[in-house]
């Protein structure tokens, strides 16, 4: 029976702001599997928990570890953990492929795909550096010319739930809007378009923004505000909104676990969820929730400003999945997210990517590339600052 050989760590500095975090999982037989449990500005925890988790693991067979490692909200180490857990379970799913007798692939991802390409979106956020509406219009011209049609940006930079109703709130929401009225002005009405909100906003000042975004004509509203209990009926008045107007209500990108997404769909909160591989649990559980949301008939959309590790094991998720809208890219965050992966090769020319099989091809990166891009300290990601 091939059992865990070891946990291992890796960080990778991309950039002032960002480190990807991979975690490989070796097996006894010497095949390497990788994941991706980026969480911006937590990487010495996440290191820790790694360490904690391979202490726990390490000698017991590949398949009871992706039978009893599951993420939890409750979990004591709280996302970082469920980050760690997500990460390995994605490296088993690279292990248990069927590629050796004693290694049987999980029937779930080893099913025919349902598609043989996945339309992306580019996310133009962080290739974004001039933070003006000319800025975001020079990059989403830059994503149509590789062949995008489908754009998200993410423009409310500083504002805070607690500054929205102050006269520097309101100009910062003031430059959002006039940055998303200048990106649907240069791309013309066929191009789709989504705002996220990074959890800024009250619920005042998100139907504001909302009205003021009406020339805009998105095709969602993603995470407005917080996702907390506390919101849910503000969340309702929002959804309300938004269909009133023609937009989707998207959100959930850090929930955990399917529990967590079925309390949503019976709460009847979103039109579209986006759920994250690195956060809700792993290939296994995210394809749960993929089905769980086409029974429900909400969009399903994974969530994926990530590196190339998150990227590929997103794009067999979204291929196994009954409905997938389309898979987020972050769009030319750094030449290094090419220069990383050594195989399989991902081309985005066209908005879309494209495979054969799940799980049907050996993933790996450049090891010296790695080494040569150690941790550097950045700031706190906006996911563990304003969603509570």
């Amino acid at each position: 029976m091939s059992t865990i050989a070891s946990i291992e760590t890796h960080v990778f500095n991309v950039s002032a702001k960002t480190n990807w975090v991979f975690i490989t999982v070796t097996a006894a037989d010497g095949r390497t599997g990788w994941g991706e449990a980026s969480l911006i500005g937590w990487e010495p925890m996440l290191v820790a928990a790694s360490q904690a988790l391979a202490l726990e693991w390490q000698g017991r067979a590949l398949a009871d570890a992706q039978a009893g490692l599951r993420v939890s909200p409750q979990s004591p180490g709280g996302l970082v953990f469920n980050t760690v857990i997500s990460a390995v379970q994605q490296a088993l799913a690279c292990l248990l492929d069927g590629s050796v007798p004693d290694a049987p692939a999980a029937p779930e991802l080893s099913a025919a795909v349902l598609r043989q390409r996945v339309p992306l979106y580019a996310n133009i956020n962080r290739a974004t550096r001039l933070r003006t509406p000319q800025g975001f219009v020079d990059t989403a011209l830059r994503a149509r010319a590789q062949g995008f049609s489908r754009f998200k940006a993410a423009p409310f930079d500083g504002l805070t739930p607690a500054l929205c109703a102050s006269g520097k709130g309101q100009a910062l929401i003031a430059h959002g809007v006039e940055c998303m009225l200048a990106l649907r002005q240069a791309l013309g009405p066929d191009a789709m378009l989504m705002v996220d909100c990074h959890w800024r906003f009250d619920e005042t000042r998100a139907l504001q923004a909302l009205q003021a975004l009406a020339p805009a004509a998105l095709h969602w509203f993603e995470c407005p505000i917080a996702e907390t209990h506390a919101h849910w009926p503000a969340m309702r008045r929002l959804r309300a909104a938004t269909r009133e107007q023609g937009v989707l209500l998207a959100a959930a990108e850090t929930q955990v676990g399917l529990a967590s997404f079925q309390t949503l769909f019976d709460e009847a909160l979103y039109d579209v969820v986006m759920p994250d591989i690195k956060y809700c649990g792993g290939p296994l559980e995210m394809l749960k929730i993929a089905q769980r949301a086409a029974e429900h008939g909400v969009l399903f959309s994974p969530h994926n400003p990530s590196g190339p590790v998150c990227t590929w094991h997103s794009l067999q998720i979204a291929a196994l999945a009954p409905e997938c809208a389309m898979l987020e890219l972050q769009f030319e965050e750094s030449p290094l997210y090419e220069q990383l992966l050594e195989g399989p090769a991902m081309s985005t020319q066209g908005g879309g990517l494209s495979l054969e099989r799940a799980y049907g091809q050996s993933l790996a990166l450049n090891a010296q590339l790695l080494q040569a891009h150690p941790y550097q300290p950045v700031p706190p990601g906006i996911e563990t600052q304003l969603n509570r």
